[in-house]
């Protein structure tokens, strides 16, 4: 190690150079008392020596400082300049410097600053330990790897060495000053290899060794956000991470965790868990608040009006916000007195302020049962003022099923017309036989249910039906003529006029009994038949082939008996006259 000189003797001297001590020798009979008082004050200066000089001369290529030489030195101005290229040397001041060599060629000895400060730096780091030992610098820039940093001499921190945890973005920590652990050092070709990381973790697991003697469950710890995720955050108490979780955020509703905290908050939290087994802490924020649904039958009730914002959309309804932490929920099916909602946003926008009723309030279970078709009248509680029972209606045929088909009577009313209200005679299977959807139609209003929103109409009704006059057109012992519309197992039916029908069972086809009525007629075929019944609340007529042959025989046995009687009758009027001719 170079020895450093002590210049307190010649800084309480007047500056003076070699050539000055000699003009004044020439110039007076001390002049020898000046050479003899010079020789004792100057230096004896070695190569590498480290020395402190005064800055005497600063230009804007070279800075010229007194070191108690014979001959002052000279350091290259840019030596001096700060991180914004100024000089940051002036007349006056102190300076460490390294002799380099002897006078050059214009009469000065060589200084170096820079190599001073490496000499001492390099001397420091091994005061510090060498490898192992733990130095202060600052974070000067970025290089590829990692980052510079100044102690003295430039130094190398990898990325991975930095911190805790790997950071993406390394330009922020430019310009911090800490200590540093040197972990590789090579004084011959100038390499130094620092680690922060290493710092950190002692200083993480000494305050996590404190923070683990202070935990407690209920406990109130603060902490630092450290990392957040999808599902919650982690908190450094202090060595230790605890997790708060994105349900234990916050007493109302949270997509992300990043909605209430950010890394770097610091919070004041509530420890719900602890396991010092495993080293888990579970923490609470929201703990460390009133809890909102405690008194909250006492602000909502049933009927009440309340303003909420519409905070989430789901198919089965909307959640609306009614104060921090308080929300409640309209089911899609209480959105509208109408119309058939299939999603929320078909109505409601996430964002917007809303009024509803509240339905039902069940503070354990945290739930608020909202209305929003309850804000506007029940359109269903007028519809029977403005179609009355019988009331003759005309609208579109919004839908057609197997059972019927649903008429448009007003926006959102539809009435429906069964499949039964259809026609009075026609057995329809199904109404698109005769209707198409969009079609306008006319029906008559059959019946109101307001309770269960429903709306019967018929269109059949808007005629008379035509079965009032069948007792009186078709009695039974009537002769018919029909015509065969279908064959069954059980009987033929024949179409006795449009839309009438009467059956002939396979007992009435016959005086012979038969087993089926395949084959006795077809479709299409005409059959004379004779009335026996008229059902008219089953809307059904008996008819029967073999009655009307029997009265047909009957008739025809009739008519041969009553022309045998005459012609008896006839023959013996003749005998007789015959006989009383004779007398």
């Amino acid at each position: 190690m170079s020895e450093e000189k002590n210049l307190d003797k010649r800084n309480d001297m007047p500056i003076k150079r070699f050539a000055d001590v000699e003009d004044e020798h020439e110039q007076g009979s001390h002049g020898g008392e000046f050479a003899e008082m010079f020789n004792d004050s100057i230096k004896q200066l070695q190569v590498g020596e480290i020395v402190k000089g005064i800055v005497v001369q600063v230009s804007q290529d070279i800075v010229l400082v007194d070191v108690g030489y014979k001959s002052e030195g000279v350091i290259q101005a840019s030596e001096f300049l700060g991180d914004d290229g100024e000089l940051t040397i002036k007349v006056g001041d102190e300076v460490r410097v390294l002799f380099e060599r002897e006078e050059n060629d214009r009469g000065y000895i060589v200084l170096s600053k820079r190599k001073a400060e490496s000499h001492l730096a390099w001397e420091k780091i091994n005061e510090a330990g060498g490898e192992g030992g733990v130095i202060e610098g600052k974070i000067t820039g970025k290089v590829k790897g990692g980052l510079t940093v100044d102690i003295g001499v430039q130094a190398f921190l990898p990325a991975s060495q930095v911190d805790l945890r790997p950071s993406g973005n390394l330009d922020r920590y430019i310009g911090q000053t800490g200590m540093f652990k040197v972990i590789k050092m090579n004084r011959k070709r100038g390499n130094v290899v620092l680690s922060r990381r290493v710092i950190l973790e002692e200083e993480r697991e000494k305050l996590k060794e404190q923070t683990i003697g202070n935990l407690a469950e209920g406990q109130m710890v603060e902490g630092i956000v450290k990392n957040i995720t999808d599902y919650g955050a982690f908190v450094d108490l202090g060595g230790l991470d605890g997790l708060l979780h994105v349900t234990d955020m916050s007493w109302g509703r949270l997509n992300h965790p990043s909605e209430i905290v950010k890394v770097g908050d610091k919070l004041n939290v509530k420890i719900l868990k602890y396991d010092s087994s495993k080293g888990k802490i579970s923490l609470g924020l929201k703990q460390t608040m009133p809890d909102p649904w405690q008194e909250v039958s006492d602000r909502y009730f049933v009927g009440a009006k309340v303003q909420g914002k519409v905070v989430s959309l789901t198919e089965y309804g909307a959640f609306i916000a009614l104060e921090e932490g308080v929300e409640g929920l309209i089911h899609v099916s209480e959105m509208s007195w109408t119309r058939r909602i299939r999603h929320p946003n078909e109505i409601l926008t996430v964002g917007e302020t809303i009024e509803a009723v509240v339905l039902g309030v069940d503070p354990s279970n945290r739930r608020i049962s909202l209305g929003y078709k309850q804000t506007q009248v029940n359109p269903w509680t007028v519809v029977g003022d403005r179609y009355p029972v019988g009331t003759k209606i005309e609208g579109q045929i919004k839908n057609i099923t197997d059972f019927g088909m649903f008429i448009g009577i007003e926006d959102g009313i539809d009435g429906l017309v069964h499949v039964s209200d259809i026609s009075w005679t026609k057995r329809i299977k199904h109404p698109g036989e005769i209707y198409s959807k969009g079609q306008t139609v006319q029906a008559a209003v059959l019946n109101i249910d307001v309770d269960g929103e429903r709306l019967s109409l018929g269109i059949k009704q808007l005629t008379p039906d035509p079965w009032n006059d069948i007792p009186n057109r078709y009695r039974p012992g009537t002769r018919v003529t029909g015509k065969v519309s279908s064959v069954t197992d059980f009987g033929i039916f024949l179409e006795l006029e449009e839309g009438i029908e009467g059956l002939v069972h396979v007992s009435e086809l016959s005086q012979e009994k038969l087993a089926t009525p395949k084959g006795f007629a077809e479709v299409g075929d005409q059959l004379e038949a004779v009335v026996l019944s008229v059902d008219v609340n089953d809307r059904k007529i008996g008819l029967s082939i073999k009655s009307l042959q029997t009265a047909i025989e009957k008739a025809e046995l009739e008519d041969y008996m009553g022309s045998q009687k005459e012609a008896t009758s006839n023959l013996g009027d003749l005998l007789r006259g015959m006989k009383n001719g004779d007398n």
